[in-house]
């Protein structure tokens, strides 16, 4: 077993395990039903596991001789650290899809003991870090001093209810930015207008992950992060299907911006603009997957753009960048 993929029986999990067997990776697929996780098992023709997270004996036991893991069972509130210990004790690489800003707080956290342990920590192997961090990283450098990031995400089309179930905890940070290098509240927090080549338009502040992982990739102080949604963003408890259908997949696309301000007060904007977040995140997950496994890997807690270097992003699907 070189790859546990844990939350394979969910919606994005399925994709990303299915993209996983046809890219050749030798996975594993675990989760906590144990009819779900056969069955899928079963359907891909690799071995299932199934258990749960409460007991970390158990977790270390099942982690144990996977060289990898890949979470992708959210809420990441509930999964993310109990996998992670598991993986610094037992010498295994972590990756998730984690979009949640707690999780990557916590592996930041954590980054000392993946150090002493050589294991590399990459929360947010899908959509929106992937592509949000390499953006970043590239209009910084398009600019000799740069002092301020604000990144904007634009996104159409459906939501999984995992997506939704993650999503949930976002009100209660709602405000919170990078100032001076530290994370405080904003009074106040107001939309802001973005142009991803079509013109102005709103975009709400929110708190995502980015927050932590633009830091260490740009060494920038100051971090804001804004989002636009084509539709409305379902409230946990509202009846959905699992996720959008693979028809609704290849519809549309999505938009992450970065606008640098340099210290003289001029201003770089990047777009990168890529396939629709679940296509996107089913083939950057299996990618950062097969870096991982492929050699000597960097110790700690990293970034997409630290991990796998900045132009990962640009390798997956169609996804290009276009400088303003």
């Amino acid at each position: 077993m070189e790859t546990l993929i844990y939350g394979a029986t969910g919606y994005t999990g399925q994709l990303i395990a299915e993209e996983a067997v046809r890219a050749g990776l030798d996975i594993t697929v675990a989760g906590r039903d144990r009819a779900k996780t056969e069955a899928l098992a079963d359907r891909l023709g690799v071995p299932g596991r199934v258990f749960t997270l409460e007991n970390p004996a158990i977790v270390r036991g099942e982690v144990r001789g996977a060289r990898v893991v890949l979470n992708v069972a959210g809420p990441f509130s509930r999964t993310a650290g109990q996998l992670i210990d598991a993986c610094v004790a037992e010498g295994a690489h972590y990756l998730d899809t984690s979009a949640e800003f707690a999780t990557f707080a916590l592996a930041e956290e954590r980054s000392a003991a993946a150090v002493d342990a050589g294991v590399m920590l990459v929360p947010g192997v899908g959509w929106d870090v992937v592509p949000s961090d390499a953006v970043a990283v590239h209009a910084a450098a398009r600019t000799p001093r740069p002092v301020r990031l604000r990144v904007a995400l634009k996104v159409t089309g459906g939501f999984s209810r995992g997506s939704v179930a993650s999503a949930a905890g976002i009100a209660d940070l709602i405000g919170l930015v990078r100032s001076g290098g530290q994370l405080v509240r904003k009074a106040g927090a107001a939309p802001a207008a973005f142009d991803f080549g079509a013109g102005p338009e709103d975009c709400v502040p929110v708190p995502m992950g980015d927050l932590i992982t633009a830091v260490h990739s740009t060494g920038l102080a100051d971090v804001e992060v804004f989002m636009r949604s084509d539709g409305a963003i379902p409230a946990p408890g509202d009846e959905l299907p699992a996720g959008p259908t693979a028809a609704e997949r290849l519809q549309g696309r999505y938009w992450a911006l970065a606008e640098v301000t340099d210290a003289d007060g001029s201003i770089v904007r990047s777009v990168i603009e890529t396939p629709t977040g679940y296509t996107y995140t089913q083939l950057s997950a299996v990618a950062a997957a097969r870096r991982a496994l492929a050699g000597p890997q960097p110790a700690g807690f990293r970034t997409p753009s630290s991990a796998f270097g900045p132009g990962f992003a640009t390798t997956i699907a169609d996804s290009t960048i276009t400088d303003f």
